[in-house]
């Protein structure tokens, strides 16, 4: 990992700790800042946090003193985040389940609920990518398994975690969408279209449930430093020659990939502020869309 990353690594853990209460500290100034955080007493819900910016997001509600109920298809990875959350002194539980099957997120947000006594927050974060092929030669299977876990994810999880808000007269659901939604490139119809999806569902739910005490907005994050952007088995030193490539060449904003912790701030926010907005998509890119179209270094997106 080169210096600068790991500086801006550390500065934003550092900020995690002060703002989150969560990832250097455990034992009992753990849980005293995890009880009086922002989000004390409130139960989020995640799906698709074992890595990337559902697993930061998790962290952070956690450390905010949310009750955190997660799931993601790995269970290895979801039993490492919910141990080290508890190790830093938050609540959080990890359930296994695949957004693509109905009956496992009903269960899912079942036992959550069941678990933690109510629903407060949603984070609908799944999701899947499959770039670099044009459209004449997608399998049809890859595109159903895109539109299956992006979109009809979302679906399924607003459809099981509403009746629950609804019961409570309350409720906050963000839905994780993507900038490049409203950027597409060569390969990622799918992928575009999923997302693009996801957009339309949260503004129709935020019509739908909107005099019912619950706001619907989509979160559009840019280009993040998560396993969903990173190459399968590409070597570390190889990844970091090729963020330090997507710098100069992203030249937007603020010419870097985001971290996943910057994108779990945003979601906070949303969560507990801007009491008169939904069905809003909230593009959180560092600026790339306020630009012209975007430059990729070379071998982005991957083969």
């Amino acid at each position: 990992m080169s210096e600068r990353t790991t500086s801006r690594r550390a500065l934003l853990g550092a900020a995690a700790a002060g703002t989150a209460g969560l990832a250097v500290t455990a034992g009992t100034a753990g849980a005293t800042r995890a009880t009086r955080g922002r989000f004390a007493g409130k139960v989020v819900l995640i799906t698709g946090a074992t890595s990337g910016i559902g697993e930061a997001t998790a962290k952070a509600f956690a450390g905010e003193g949310a009750k955190v109920v997660f799931c993601g298809r790995r269970a290895h990875l979801g039993a490492k985040v919910e141990a080290e959350i508890r190790r830093a002194g938050g609540e959080a539980t990890y359930i296994q389940a695949d957004v693509r099957i109905p009956e496992q997120v009903r269960s899912f947000v079942d036992s959550g609920v069941a678990r933690y006594g109510g629903l407060d927050i949603a984070f609908n974060n799944a999701g899947v990518e499959m770039r670099g092929k044009p459209v004449h030669e997608m399998a049809v299977a890859d595109w159903d398994n895109i539109q299956s876990t992006n979109a009809r994810g979302v679906f399924l999880s607003i459809k099981y975690e509403v009746p629950h808000m609804l019961r409570a007269g309350r409720g906050v659901i963000i839905c994780t969408s993507s900038a490049g939604a409203e950027r597409a490139r060569p390969g990622n119809a799918a992928y575009v279209a999923s997302k693009r999806a996801i957009q339309g569902i949260v503004r129709s739910a935020a019509l739908d449930y909107g005099t019912k005490g619950i706001r619907v907005n989509a979160i559009l994050p840019g280009t993040t430093d998560t396993p969903l952007v990173r190459p399968p088995g590409l070597p570390d030193d190889q990844w970091e020659l090729f963020k330090k490539a997507w710098g100069p060449l992203n030249v937007h904003g603020l010419h870097r990939m985001a971290e996943p912790e910057e994108i779990a701030t945003s979601i906070l926010a949303l969560a507990d502020g801007f009491p008169f907005m939904t069905g809003s998509s909230v593009v959180v890119d560092g600026g790339s869309l306020a630009g012209s179209p975007m430059v990729f270094p070379p071998g982005f997106p991957p083969p």
